[in-house]
């Protein structure tokens, strides 16, 4: 089955499309890739959205903005669809729509992903697998990370040695553990990107801290260093989600760039490296994937803490791409009716499928997205 996958996650800088040859059980070939940026327009509609569902937080009237930033996912969407399919040459039979994430409240089973499969399906004229946190919300789960389902598949299609683990570095870091005899554990181990890209957004020095300039510039302030690190994300185990503005910067406001963007970035990693108890045992090696896996201060500061840390590139796979590659995955293992969360990676408690099916029901428009 070719399918689509696509994800557009917290950093708002884009969206990211891949197809990819599955089963929905292994990896039979990987497609062409596509990264569609947003416009500076979209992007201020998407930023809009995301601030005023903070302060609606799922109480009351639904702010306008969120319907308008809507819109803008599902356009971009279709856009990638459409340039990939024509890059490619290949229509897929399935597509893998996340949609863009306001809102993470796993606690009130509340997990606001915005775009309309429907348009998506009707535009393009092929079925749609969307709402994937859904099912595992309902049944008291965290609703996240879906990836690791998709990371297992990996560590079968390299014949990796276990074990090993994934770390996804984009606005919130999250990690995949798969033990020797496949078992899985997964849970976000704190701050990506994110902190670090609001920071320099903030001082008017670029959309984020290319290759760890900054951070790598500057001194990590020690003090705030551990109080950031006792933040009650980090108390207890347990499968465990974030959302990436549940950390606020205003810390950071009497320090200069280099050392706020120095001390967040030893917070990502200490708080990785503080994750490792959690773990069955430590991993032999750990795959850095997402934005941060072309941070180099990042990097040396992952390596220095937990030993073997490689760029997943380095491994030939598409880093960058592994989250819209594991949205497609998902889409052929929901149809299938294959487990899409597992207790180890969500605290459901039973492997889990997810996700519901739209199928085109009315003719191609150019014009609906």
């Amino acid at each position: 089955m070719l399918v689509m996958g696509f994800m557009s996650g917290t950093s708002l800088d884009g969206v990211d499309a891949a197809l990819l040859d599955t089963d929905g059980s292994r990896i039979n070939g990987f497609g062409l890739t596509l990264f569609e940026g947003y416009s500076a327009q979209e992007r201020a509609a998407l930023e809009q959205a995301t601030q005023d569902a903070l302060h609606w937080n799922g109480y009351g009237e639904v702010p306008p903005s969120i319907a308008s930033a809507a819109a803008v996912i599902e356009s971009i969407h279709c856009r990638a669809a459409r340039k990939l399919m024509e890059i490619s040459g290949e229509r897929p039979d399935l597509l893998g729509f996340h949609g863009q994430t306001l809102l993470h409240r796993p606690e009130r089973k509340l997990s606001l992903q915005i775009g309309d499969p429907q348009v998506l399906a009707d535009a393009l004229g092929v079925a749609v697998v969307a709402d994937m946190r859904q099912a595992d919300l309902a049944g008291g789960g965290q609703g996240a990370p879906l990836v690791p389902a998709y990371h297992s598949a990996l560590v079968e299609y390299l014949d990796l040695p276990r074990p090993v683990a994934f770390l996804n570095v984009g606005g919130v870091a999250n990690l995949t553990f798969i033990g020797m005899g496949g078992e899985l554990v997964a849970f976000d181990t704190g701050p990506g990107n994110g902190l670090i890209d609001q920071l320099v957004q903030a001082r008017g020095a670029g959309n984020y801290d290319d290759d760890g300039r900054f951070a790598g510039a500057g001194k990590v302030q020690p003090d705030i260093l551990e109080k950031l690190l006792q933040h009650e994300h980090f108390s207890g185990h347990g499968p465990k989600s974030l959302d990436r503005y549940d950390f606020p910067l205003d810390w950071a406001v009497p320090l200069s760039l280099e050392d706020a963007a120095a001390t967040l970035t030893a917070f990502t990693a200490d708080a990785v490296a503080m994750a490792v108890s959690s773990l069955p045992q430590a991993p032999e090696i750990w795959i850095i994937c997402g934005g941060g896996s072309h941070n180099s201060t990042l990097m040396r500061a992952l390596g220095d803490r937990l030993g073997d840390c490689r760029a997943a590139d380095s491994l030939g796979l598409r880093g960058d791409f592994i989250e819209a590659e594991a949205m497609g995955f998902l889409a052929a293992r929901s149809v299938k009716g294959l487990p899409l969360t597992f207790p180890g990676t969500t605290g459901i408690g039973e492997a889990l499928t997810g996700g519901r099916l739209w199928r085109p029901n009315s003719p191609l428009s150019e014009n609906m997205c």
